[in-house]
């Protein structure tokens, strides 16, 4: 019952696949609330890659002391520019860093390519980057 919508019998169709519910990611880096949260209900988390992260997985391992949970069981995402150069100058520099992320627990990269519509980037990361990170 509410103001602007009467609703007798909600369904959520299709149903998760997930029991007892989707996996929840929560995404930043605030230290006092929003890695609280991710210790106490997240599944994953989204994190900023850079000199801060190795202080900011250690914030969130305290807060999973904390409440009692296995800091390991909480995969850990980032966002991250994913540019291998326009000729693949940059693939090596790319390759270091996604290797720092993994050193760190990163399981997870989302990214942003540039000039994408062109696709040669993306042929670079295919050649070049997920073969040598496929097996880490």
């Amino acid at each position: 019952e509410g103001r602007h919508y009467h609703l007798e019998r909600t369904l959520n169709v299709p149903q998760s696949l997930s029991r007892p519910h989707p996996p929840i990611l929560i995404g930043g880096g605030g230290e006092k609330k929003t890695l609280r949260l991710v210790a106490q209900y997240a599944q994953l988390c989204n994190l900023f890659p850079g000199p801060e992260l190795p202080h900011k997985l250690d914030v969130l391992r305290g807060h999973c002391a904390d409440v009692g949970r296995d800091y390991d069981e909480i995969e850990k995402t980032v966002m991250l520019r994913l540019d291998p150069g326009a000729e693949g100058e940059s693939v090596d520099a790319l390759l270091e860093q996604l290797r720092g992320l993994a050193e760190l627990g990163v399981v997870h990269v989302e990214g942003v390519v540039p000039e994408v519509a062109s696709s040669q980037r993306l042929e670079l990361l295919g050649e070049k980057v997920v073969p040598e990170i496929a097996g880490w």
